[in-house]
């Protein structure tokens, strides 16, 4: 018998684990079907698309707000001492659409802050992709993709609270501060490489810009996300 969704350890436990894959971890079980094709688009800001994103907050709210940037429409996030994200839940079959693409920019990184503990687990910019277990919730896995203020571009490490999710930093203190990048990642092969298994089903995708356990402010703008066919690679 599962405990009461409404008791404060059930209550407490979620919130860390939402923290690191902003869904709750009881999603629908496998088996839908998928039709075939080549780009499936998660994030439409471009075309002022926030509806089907949901918000979870964690410690105080991060302010989400669509803008103009650079000639066309963005998501931009503000967090001053704040952890709150967007996430969707949305089916992506990786053996069709293993490409996942998306541009950001961040105005500044954080100081002083160790990304691998757990009082450093803040980041100007990330991007999650949450696997669902299924009924084994246990089984939920998530890779975050992540702009890091102070590991190396390229690097990879378990996330802080927890092994069922892994940290990507995509971007570190490269001097592209102020400066849209667009970026493109094969998950189906970053999964298999981080946790060593075939994946789940993608349930969710999620952002956030989080700065509650430094104490410090970020600012970040996020693009369009969209998933792609391995054929699309380099377009």
């Amino acid at each position: 018998m599962l405990p009461s969704l409404s008791s404060p350890t059930t209550c407490r436990a979620m919130a860390v684990w939402l923290k690191i894959s902003l869904i709750t971890a009881l999603l629908p079980c496998s088996g839908i079907a998928f039709a075939e094709v080549d780009r499936i688009d998660v994030g439409n800001f471009s075309e002022g698309q926030l509806d089907q994103w949901n918000t979870k907050v964690f410690a105080g709210k991060t302010d989400y707000a669509l803008v103009p940037d650079d000639g066309r429409q963005v998501l931009r996030a503000d967090s001053r001492a704040s952890a709150s994200g967007l996430y969707r839940e949305i089916a992506i079959d990786l053996k069709q659409t293993p490409l996942l693409n998306w541009s950001w920019k961040v105005n500044d990184l954080l100081t002083g802050n160790n990304e691998r503990h757990k009082a450093g687990d803040d980041y100007p910019a990330r991007l999650y992709v949450v696997f669902s277990g299924g009924l084994r919730f246990w089984r939920t896995r998530a890779i975050n993709y992540v702009w890091s203020s102070n590991q190396p571009a390229g690097s990879e490490w378990p996330n802080a609270f927890t092994s069922n999710a892994r940290m990507i930093a995509v971007r570190g203190s490269g001097g592209l501060q102020d400066k849209w990048v667009q970026e493109q990642r094969d998950v189906l092969a970053d999964y298999r490489r981080l946790f060593g298994e075939e994946p789940g089903e993608i349930a969710a995708v999620a952002l956030m810009t989080d700065t509650d356990n430094t104490g410090l402010s970020a600012r970040a703008w996020y693009g369009d996300i969209w998933f792609s066919a391995a054929s699309e690679a380099g377009d």
